[in-house]
């Protein structure tokens, strides 16, 4: 049984508690903070988040009706992304938290980025949505109740800044990308808010109704932008690109520092899910050397400097042959 425990804040650390091959390995076990309790602490500040979301979302999408606003009602499609992804981020945790399985070695972790990815994609048809919406008001812009459309975008605001206290004080948003898309998300709205009550102000004022949809337009983009941000993140790790931390050449000079080795090929360094990275690599050594110690030189440069505790590593002396590698 393999318990795998990554601690939170800037760099992300996994202790494998495997017998079968940390037997006789160091292991460094000097984070106060293990996985779990940064798990727990996300899973806390989601819920709290989703719950407040969900209320300004109601809130905002009757009050845009009743009002006529645009900018309430493209907040209010903006929350109900929001609502979603942080639905979204709470089911996938629960999955990521099933354990492994022979058919599903890594267990479910990868749901999470599948969850990020479909959050990122909604948001995008959302913003499109807006944008269509305030192009027909551009042309001719319908009068807005502006006063109660303003005091609405106040608990609006107040709101989602309850949800962003919630997520920090909790969670760890430097370090998940599920998290962090959450996060974006709710500072996306808070912004919208803060646009929905400028546009009430020049309407309530001046009687500028064109503010309405222009507000509209700028809380799309912001929209676009996290999205954006979101699915090219989603994309590199789904591809099995190099976490966006470490330098591949980097790691590959270090270990060919090691005394004894002659080269490093075939190496390759992964996400799992946000702060769960992997590295395989074959190592090709002196034949008077021990790969035994050779190994273990790897395997503490590889967690001491690139905190990975995830490699499988594989010694080879110069008779060994091995098929040409097509990646």
């Amino acid at each position: 049984m393999c318990h795998h425990h990554f601690g939170n804040g800037g760099h992300h650390h996994e202790h494998s508690h495997c017998g079968h091959h940390h037997g006789h390995h160091f292991h460094a076990h000097h984070h106060g903070h293990d996985h779990h309790s940064s798990r727990e602490g996300n899973r806390k500040g989601l819920t709290i988040a989703l719950i407040i979301t969900t209320g300004i979302m109601l809130l905002e999408f009757f009050g845009g009706l009743l009002t006529n606003s645009l900018a309430l009602l493209s907040d209010s499609g903006h929350m109900l992304s929001d609502a979603s992804s942080l639905a979204l981020s709470l089911v996938a945790m629960w999955f990521a938290a099933k354990p492994a399985s022979p058919s599903k070695t890594y267990g479910f972790y990868r749901f999470e980025i599948l969850a990020a990815l479909f959050n990122g994609i909604t948001l995008f048809l959302i913003a499109g949505f807006i944008i269509y919406e305030a192009y027909g008001r551009f042309l001719s812009p319908p009068a807005v109740a502006s006063g109660s459309m303003m005091l609405i975008a106040f608990i609006g605001l107040f709101a989602n800044l309850m949800s962003m206290w919630a997520l920090m004080k909790k969670g760890d948003i430097e370090g998940n990308v599920n998290l962090r898309s959450a996060y974006l998300h709710i500072l996306g709205d808070a912004l919208g808010s803060v646009g929905a009550i400028l546009a009430g102000l020049s309407m309530y004022f001046f009687e500028w109704y064109i503010a309405d949809p222009i507000i509209s337009v700028v809380v799309a983009l912001l929209i676009l932008k996290s999205a954006w941000g979101v699915i090219t993140h989603t994309i590199h790790i789904l591809m099995e690109g190099t976490p966006t931390t470490i330098n591949q050449q980097e790691v590959k000079k270090v270990l060919e520092e090691i005394p004894g080795v002659i080269n490093i090929h075939d190496l390759h360094i992964w996400t799992i899910t946000s702060g769960l990275n992997s590295l395989s690599c074959h190592i090709l050594i002196e034949d008077h050397q021990d790969s035994q110690f050779v190994l273990q030189e790897a395997i503490i440069k590889i967690e001491t400097i690139f905190h990975i505790k995830h490699a499988t590593i594989q010694v080879e002396k110069s008779n060994l042959r091995h098929a040409e590698i097509e990646v």
